[in-house]
């Protein structure tokens, strides 16, 4: 199961047991991808992304792409926003004062709590692009959710780097010092923060698991170039 879990009273470890496929590709969108991109790939599907702009039922927002940052994973990200993978999937993890959490397909379907939750993807996985010391995990940054492992007490990496999907978490707080660096950085939320911060005071079902009585619902994701 692919979620964010408490260490010694920090939420810090996303773990994932199995990925879920990908939908069925909708009229006029592009095929979903059936894997990662390339590098090359990738150099061609950011030539025109520079912000993705995600519609959800409590409104929208803005994030800024950071393809230097992590190329495939961004690259992989617009892919999958522009083949409607993301569509009518919904935020199934709210952590208040921490993180939202979405980007598994199962929760298109069941929005409740249920065994599994936090468990989906696009049907792969790939490498987690570390992050550069330059960047942080300030409120508002936007993160690929993984399964990476490694010794809570050490931190040495002990497996799980090719556990990057589709999950994806925003910070609702600076957790420089809460997470360890070991979650690739995509991007950051620019525009519709209001949004982020109401998203992140909806009604749970209790503060550990984090579902929302009332699901928030992913409408779409479109990205936009320039600037």
């Amino acid at each position: 199961m692919r979620r964010l879990q408490h260490v010694s009273a920090l939420l810090l470890v996303c773990t994932l047991v199995a990925c879920s496929p990908g939908p069925a590709p909708s009229v006029n969108l592009a095929s979903c991808p059936k894997s990662a991109p390339t590098a090359a790939q990738a150099t061609a599907i950011l030539a025109d992304a520079a912000r993705a702009v995600v519609v959800t039922n409590k409104g929208s927002f803005t994030i800024k792409l950071l393809p230097k940052a992590a190329p495939i994973a961004v690259a992989n990200f617009v892919a999958l926003a522009r083949c409607g993978f993301y569509a009518q999937i919904s935020f199934h993890r709210v952590l208040a004062g921490f993180l939202i959490q979405a980007g598994d397909p199962q929760t298109r379907t069941n929005r409740k709590p249920f065994e599994g939750r936090g468990g989906g993807g696009p049907g792969y996985g790939f490498e987690v692009e570390l992050p550069d010391a330059a960047l942080s995990y300030d409120r508002y940054t936007v993160a690929m959710a993984n399964a990476m492992q490694y010794d809570p007490v050490t931190g040495e990496i002990q497996g799980g780097t090719d556990t990057n999907g589709s999950q994806f978490f925003i910070d609702l707080d600076n957790l420089v010092g809460r997470l360890r660096p070991y979650y690739t950085i995509l991007g950051k939320v620019v525009d519709g923060t209001e949004v982020i911060d109401a998203i992140g005071a909806v009604p749970v079902n209790n503060p550990q698991d984090g579902v929302p009585v009332e699901p928030v619902i992913i409408e779409s994701v479109t990205i936009e170039s320039g600037g």
